[in-house]
């Protein structure tokens, strides 16, 4: 056989490197905990029609605080015009929180932030978001109202989380309730996230990826 016949089904190298672009969005998701963020937008990305699901990308990669923003722009750095960069994080005890997200910003990397917690952000889905400064307490409030709601024990590594709260709750609802408690908290004149709470922005990306979703 001759070598032009050999090669000739053979992919170029572009062609091998070409990476298939998701009509909606790559979203990379970098987050400091084990469960909770990743469980919740692992649902969020199952819950959306089959038809769209290859078209949204949403990928979730779990590190230590400090090296959040680090894996985030290693992440990125290949085929970055493809990808979403966000990091998902609480407020709890973490010394640099502002600088963090500070940090982020500068970088052009989106911030989903909570204070005092993740859990202030799906107590939303439920009609409020109690004024509460320690995670622990928060928490503990979110399990006895989700265990209420839903009539199941409240677990950060449930996989079916965000299938529970939007079945029992309301997604847009906490959307407006999460916006409401943001512009509260810079009116009362509160600079910096780790002043403001309880408060999280973390709807911002979910917005976001909603509407993306409602221009198909």
């Amino acid at each position: 056989m001759a070598r032009d016949e050999r090669t000739g089904n053979r992919k170029t190298r572009e062609q091998r490197n070409k990476v298939r672009v998701p009509e909606l969005g790559y979203y990379l998701i970098v987050t400091d905990t084990e469960a909770t963020e990743r469980c919740y937008f692992n649902g969020l990305h199952e819950s959306l029609p089959y038809e769209i699901q290859d078209k949204l990308v949403i990928r979730v990669v779990e590190t230590k605080t400090r090296n959040m923003l680090e894996k985030c722009m290693e992440l990125t750095a290949y085929e970055a015009q493809y990808r979403m960069p966000w990091i998902v994080f609480d407020r709890d005890q973490v010394k640099d929180f502002d600088e963090i997200i500070h940090e982020a910003r500068k970088k052009g990397i989106g911030v989903g932030w909570s204070n005092p917690c993740f859990e202030i952000w799906t107590y939303a889905y439920f009609g409020s978001m109690p004024a509460v400064r320690e995670s622990w307490t928060c928490c503990s409030e979110f399990g006895k109202v989700y265990e209420n709601r839903t009539g199941q024990k409240y677990s950060k590594a449930d996989s079916n989380i965000y299938s529970r709260i939007c079945k029992n709750g309301n997604e847009e609802k906490a959307i407006r309730i999460a916006q409401q408690k943001f512009e509260q908290c810079k009116r009362e004149g509160k600079v910096k996230p780790s002043e403001m709470w309880p408060c999280t922005t973390v709807h911002e990306l979910v917005g976001e990826i909603k509407r993306r979703i409602n221009k198909v």
